[in-house]
C-alpha cells in the first residue's frame, strides 16, 4: 500500500496495473532479434553504413548525439536515422556500449598507432571529433545537460518553476545519508523499533493494536533470511480501512498467495478505480480475514522479513504484527520526509510499467513484486549506485513533461492548433542517460573522468581501469545502454610531454613523406627529376645533397619502425577497401573523372583532396569500394591502362581520409610546436623519455583491455570508442570515434 497516493478519506487510490504475466522481473533483459518468418529464413542483423571519406570525416557533437539516441531508442520513440550513418536493421541491436578513453586524443592514436592493435583492426568506422569532446561526454553522462545544447564546460543547473536544483553531491544525498556509502546486507536495511513507531506500524503493545494477530516470525534476522513481497487492496466499510485482496511472492517473485477477502461490514466505497474490486467481484467470496491471516502464518518462516512500499497500511489493514519490515517508501529516501510512489520507482530503477492507466485497478501480486525488486536492487547494488540514478530529476523532469503535455492538449482542444510551450526554459534539461530512463532503458555509467564515481569508492580515490574492467564484464550485459569510462591516470600527461609527441609526431609525417634519390650525373636536371617523381603525387621541395643514396626514406630514431608502421596501415580495416591513386589532371572535373573510372566495379565514392593554404585541387585523390576485393581487382586495372600509356598510378591508401583534415591541423600548429618544443628543455631529456615509454605502457593497456570488455559483448552489440581528445590553453588536440557492430567471428559489421 502506498501512503504516499492516499486521497482524502482513509483509502489509498492507485492508478492501473498490467496483467500479472507481466510480473517477472525486466530490469538486464537483452534486446534480442526478433524470431519468426519462415523456417530457415536468414536472421536479420544489424549493421551500420556510413559516409565518412574526404571532408565529411569531422562529426560534431549534434551528429554523434543523434546517433547514440537513434541507436538506443530507435524510430518507435521519434528517434531520428541519422544524417551521416545509417544504422540499417536498429531493433536487432542487442545492445549498445559507448567506451570513452578520457586524457586521449587522435594525437595518441596515430603516434602509438602500433600499441593500439585491437581498436585498429577491430572498428571500420571512424571520424574526427572537436577538440572539447570531454566537456560533451561529461554533459551527456552526468552533467545535467542536453548533449545537443551544451555549449559551455560548466555543467547548467537544472531550472524548473523557478527553482535551481543543482546536481546532489555524494555527501549530501539523502540515502548516502542514512545508509552510508558501502555496500551492507539486508539487515541493514529493515526498520528499526523506533522506526517502525514514528511510521505507524503495528506493534505490540501499541494502542489499537490489542486484538492484532503475531505471525509469530521471532527468530533472529541474518543477511540470508529469505524476503518475501506483501501487498494489499482496500475498501472503504463503516470501520474505516478494510482489506479486500492480499498477495504474498517470494524471493523469486512467484506468487504464493493472492486471495479475495469479504469484509465483514458494509462496504461505502470499493475504490474501484485503483483496487478493481466491484461489488459483483466480491458477492460470491467467502474467505475472511482470519482466513487470510492463517494462511499467511503458516506461509512465513520464522526469521522472514515482509518488503512492501508503505508496509505499515498494508499490515493495519491485515491486522497482523511482524517484526522485521524494509519498507521501499523510505529506503529510497527523500529529503524532507517525502516518498517516491512505487509506480515511479518500478519506471526509473527497473525500467517496468506497472500500475497502467489503461488497466482498471491495481495488482497487488505485481505491486508487491516490484517493491520486493526494489529492495533487491537496492541491497545488491548498494547506495550510491541508487544515488547514481539521480531519481529526484528523473521525476522533477517527468512531472515537467507531463504538465507541458497536458498544456499542448488542452491548447489543441482549444484551437485545433499545436501549442508551442512558451516555459521551454522551466523543463530541466536531462543528461542523455537519464531521458533513456525515462523511456524505460537500464542504463548503466561506469567510471568518471574528473571526479570518483559515486559507486565505486568511499575515500575519494578514483577507480581503477581493472576495476571498472571487471564491473564492465559483470554488469554492462544486464544493460541496454552502458557508458564505460577509462582514464590513463597518469601524471604524466603535461604540457611539455605533448609538445614533444607533436613534435615528434610532426618529424615522422615528415620523414614519411620524404625520399633520398641517386645518385646523378653531374649534368642532371632537377626540373626533370621533379617532373619523374610527381607522377606519383604532388613534390612539397627538392633539395640536393652532396651525399650518395639509392632511393630509400631517411633513417633516425624517430623512424626505426616505418616499415612496420606501413606495413600496419595497408592491413588497416579502414584502408583496405580504399586505394590512392596520383597522376590525375587538375582540368579534369570530378563529374568527368568519375565517368573514366566507371570501369572499376563497386566504386562506392571519391574523395579529391584540396590544399589547406590555398584551396586549390591536387593531382591525387582517394577511391572507395564496397569491398576488399573490388579495390584489388581496380588496382589492377589501374596497372593494365599504365601500360597503355595512361599516366595514374595507384596503391594500397596508408592514411585513413579523415587523416588528411588531421594532418593539415598539424602543419597549421607547426611555429607553435616549434615555441612549445622550448618547454621540453626544461625537462631532461631522460625523463620526458620515461613519460612518453610510461604513457606507451599505459596505452597498450587500454587496448588489451578494451579487447576483454568487446569480447565479452554478445552478437549484435554496437561498440562506440570515444577518444575525446583535449581544448587547453596550451593545446587543442582533436578526438577520434571508432565504432562497429559485433558480429559472429567478433568483428564489426559495416
Amino acid at each position: 500500500m502506498e501512503e504516499a497516493d492516499r486521497p482524502r478519506g482513509p483509502a489509498r487510490p492507485r492508478e492501473g496495473s498490467d496483467s500479472a504475466e507481466d510480473a517477472p522481473r525486466r530490469r538486464g533483459k537483452r534486446r534480442r532479434p526478433e524470431q519468426g518468418g519462415p523456417r530457415g529464413a536468414k536472421e536479420k542483423k544489424a549493421r551500420l553504413s556510413a559516409e565518412l571519406f574526404g571532408e565529411d570525416c569531422e562529426i560534431s557533437h549534434d551528429q554523434v548525439y543523434e546517433f547514440l539516441k537513434y541507436a538506443a531508442l530507435g524510430k518507435h520513440h521519434n528517434a531520428a536515422q541519422p544524417s551521416w550513418c545509417h544504422i540499417h536493421h536498429q531493433r536487432h541491436l542487442a545492445q549498445v556500449v559507448v567506451i570513452v578513453l578520457h586524457e586521449v586524443s587522435q594525437l595518441h592514436f596515430y603516434r602509438f598507432y602500433l600499441q593500439f592493435k585491437h581498436l585498429r583492426k577491430s572498428f571500420p568506422h571512424r571520424f574526427s571529433l572537436p577538440p572539447d569532446s570531454a566537456n560533451f561526454i561529461a554533459s551527456m553522462c552526468r552533467e545535467g545537460v542536453s548533449a545537443k545544447h551544451h555549449n559551455s564546460t560548466q555543467a547548467s543547473p537544472h531550472v524548473f518553476n523557478g527553482h535551481i536544483l543543482k546536481s546532489t553531491n555524494l555527501e549530501q544525498d539523502p540515502v548516502v545519508q542514512k545508509y552510508g556509502g558501502k555496500k551492507r546486507g539486508l539487515t541493514t536495511y529493515t526498520l528499526t523499533v523506533q522506526e517502525m513507531k514514528e511510521n505507524n506500524y503495528p506493534l505490540e503493545g501499541s494502542p489499537g493494536c490489542l486484538h492484532f494477530v503475531h505471525t509469530e516470525c521471532n527468530s533472529p534476522r541474518t543477511d540470508s533470511s529469505p524476503l518475501f513481497g506483501l501487498d494489499c487492496e482496500m475498501c472503504l466499510t463503516t470501520k474505516g480501512n478494510e482489506v479486500t485482496r492480499v498477495s504474498l511472492v517470494d524471493a523469486q517473485g512467484q506468487c504464493l498467495l493472492d486471495e479475495l477477502i469479504k469484509p465483514e461490514t458494509q462496504i461505502l466505497n470499493y475504490f474501484t478505480r485503483y483496487s478493481g474490486i466491484t461489488r459483483k467481484i466480491l458477492l460470491p467470496v467467502k474467505t475472511k480475514l482470519a482466513d487470510v491471516q492463517d494462511k499467511l502464518k503458516k506461509l512465513l518462516p520464522h526469521d522472514a522479513i515482509l518488503v512492501g512500499h508503505s508496509l505499515n497500511a498494508d499490515l493495519q489493514a491485515l491486522q497482523m504484527i511482524h517484526p522485521s519490515v524494509i519498507d521501499t517508501s523510505l529506503l529510497f529516501a527523500r529529503s524532507g520526509g517525502r516518498r517516491f510512489k512505487l509506480k515511479f520507482l518500478a519506471k526509473a530503477v527497473l525500467g517496468k510499467e506497472i500500475q497502467c492507466e489503461n488497466k482498471l485497478g491495481h495488482d497487488p501480486t505485481e505491486d508487491a513484486q516490484a517493491a520486493l525488486e526494489l529492495a533487491q536492487y537496492f541491497i545488491k547494488q548498494g547506495p550510491c549506485k541508487v544515488e547514481e540514478l539521480n531519481l529526484e530529476t528523473l521525476l522533477i523532469a517527468q512531472k515537467a513533461s507531463e504538465i507541458s503535455q497536458q498544456k499542448s492538449t488542452l491548447y489543441l482542444q482549444l484551437n485545433g492548433v499545436q501549442q508551442q510551450s512558451s516555459e521551454g526554459s522551466s523543463i530541466p534539461q536531462l543528461c542523455f542517460l537519464d531521458s533513456l530512463r525515462l523511456a524505460g532503458q537500464q542504463t548503466l555509467l561506469l567510471g568518471r573522468q574528473d571526479l570518483a564515481s559515486p559507486g565505486s569508492c568511499q575515500n575519494g580515490q578514483r577507480p581503477s581501469n581493472k576495476q571498472i574492467l571487471q564491473r564492465a564484464i559483470e554488469e554492462v550485459p544486464l544493460s541496454s545502454f552502458s557508458v564505460v569510462q577509462f582514464s590513463l591516470h597518469s601524471k604524466h600527461v603535461v604540457p611539455a610531454l605533448i609538445a614533444d609527441i607533436c613534435e615528434k609526431m610532426r618529424i615522422k609525417l615528415g620523414d614519411l613523406l620524404t625520399l633520398y634519390a641517386g645518385p646523378f650525373g653531374k649534368d642532371f636536371c632537377l626540373k626533370s627529376v621533379k617532373k619523374e617523381f610527381k607522377k606519383y603525387g604532388p613534390v612539397r621541395s627538392l633539395t640536393v645533397i652532396t651525399e650518395t643514396h639509392q632511393v630509400q626514406r631517411p633513417v633516425s630514431a624517430v623512424t626505426l619502425d616505418c616499415n612496420t608502421l606501413i606495413k600496419e596501415l595497408e592491413m588497416d580495416v579502414e584502408n583496405e577497401r580504399v586505394i590512392y591513386m596520383a597522376g590525375v589532371k587538375k582540368s579534369l572535373t570530378e563529374t568527368n573523372l568519375q565517368e573514366k573510372l566507371s570501369q572499376l566495379k563497386d566504386l562506392k565514392a571519391l574523395f579529391l583532396p584540396r590544399d589547406h593554404k590555398d584551396g586549390k585541387r591536387q593531382s591525387y585523390c582517394f577511391l572507395k569500394f564496397r569491398t576488399a576485393e573490388s579495390a584489388s581487382s581496380a588496382l589492377e586495372v589501374i596497372k593494365r591502362w599504365a601500360t597503355m600509356g595512361s599516366k595514374l598510378k595507384s596503391r594500397r591508401a596508408l592514411t585513413p581520409s579523415h587523416l588528411n583534415q588531421w594532418i593539415n591541423h598539424m602543419a597549421h600548429q607547426d611555429t607553435q610546436s616549434l615555441q612549445e618544443g622550448e618547454n621540453v628543455l626544461y625537462m631532461k631529456k631522460k625523463q620526458v623519455s620515461m613519460c612518453e615509454q610510461d604513457l606507451r605502457e599505459k596505452l597498450k593497456k587500454l587496448d588489451c583491455r578494451i579487447k576483454k570488455l568487446y569480447r565479452s559483448l554478445q552478437n549484435n552489440t554496437l561498440c562506440v570508442v570515444l577518444l575525446p581528445g583535449t581544448n587547453s590553453v596550451h593545446r587543442s588536440l582533436s578526438g577520434l570515434g571508432l565504432m562497429g557492430i559485433k558480429d559472429d567471428t567478433g568483428k564489426s559489421m559495416c
